[in-house]
């Protein structure tokens, strides 16, 4: 595996996150942004958080499949949430968790969240985007 997870001692930790993304492996995969769109580019979830989260996760996990990897490989990822406020931390979470039920996966990579005004269309809650790393 490419990619060890810690969490160094004198950095909170967070038993479904981790501070620090360990990578060894020689090829480097960046996954545009993924949104809540299903194969025929419909949203999943309009006006629910964790199921775009869910779907977003699902779609990286697909690029990442395409790519001969896997969320183990994951280095690190970035959250985009339109008008973000702690109290979206639930759902976010919750949709995290049944992604990862899905795909076999946890903890979470390093990661960055943002809140941001808008995204690409108005029913879109949630971009996440990936960088991973390949043996």
């Amino acid at each position: 595996m490419a990619i060890t997870l810690i969490n160094p001692s004198g950095l909170p930790a967070i038993d479904v996150y981790r501070q620090v993304s360990i990578a060894t492996g020689s090829k480097l995969v960046f996954i545009a942004g993924q949104v809540a769109w299903d194969a025929e580019g419909i949203t999943v979830g309009k006006a629910d958080l964790a199921a775009q989260v869910e779907q977003c996760y699902l779609n990286i996990g697909t690029a990442l499949a395409g790519a001969g990897g896997s969320f183990d490989d994951v280095a690190k990822l970035t959250f985009y949430v339109v008008d973000w406020t702690p109290d979206k931390m639930p759902p976010l979470l919750e949709g995290i968790s049944r992604a990862a039920a899905k795909l076999g996966t946890t903890p979470v990579p390093p990661a960055t969240l943002l809140g941001v005004a808008a995204l690409d269309v108005p029913d879109h809650l949630v971009e996440i985007e990936a960088t991973a790393v390949l043996n």
